[in-house]
């Protein structure tokens, strides 16, 4: 086939894969906006946006479990191991013992008192995890900050304070 025997140009088709593609990068950014909402709305890179949702689920999740009283499954969150009663001396540097100190009903070591409920009000992708804040029992003064690392989906007090305005 030379130039000369080219098959006429289909205007029909043209047009189809023009909005084909048209749909396809609209389909691409509706996705993208989706789980931008889903992810909790982050003013972050879109690579982060997993670890936010991911982050603020445990943190839920562990505030939840506390609320309820049942640490030993507060403390499997915490570890990220349902089963760690199985095999407590892998967890010798924060034991079950210290975790009850900190967020045991009776407890003294924490500001709090007893957690009968809780808000997150900010996260934060900084160093290797997140950040999140949360009021724990309607208080206005100090926010609780956990840290949530998704490298081994376990939690830890945060080193650093979020500036809240």
């Amino acid at each position: 086939m030379t130039l000369m025997d080219a098959p006429k140009f289909d205007a029909a088709g043209a047009v189809r894969r023009t909005r084909m593609y048209i749909s396809f990068f609209a389909g691409v950014v509706l996705c993208l906006i989706a789980f931008w909402f889903f992810a909790g709305r982050p003013i972050d890179y879109p690579w982060t946006w997993w670890t936010y949702w991911a982050g603020e689920r445990t943190t839920d999740q562990f505030l939840h479990t506390i609320e309820s009283n049942d640490l030993p499954r507060a403390y499997g969150i915490w570890v990220h191991d349902p089963a760690w009663q199985q095999h407590p001396d892998k967890y010798t540097t924060y034991p079950f013992d210290r975790f009850k100190e900190d967020f045991g009903q009776n407890s003294m070591a924490n500001d709090y008192g007893t957690i009968s409920s809780h808000i997150i009000v900010a996260k934060k992708v900084s160093g290797g995890g997140l950040i999140v804040a949360s009021m724990i029992n309607g208080r206005k003064s100090k926010p609780l900050f956990l840290e949530y690392f998704p490298k081994d989906h376990t939690l830890g007090f945060s080193p650093f304070e979020l500036k809240l305005d």
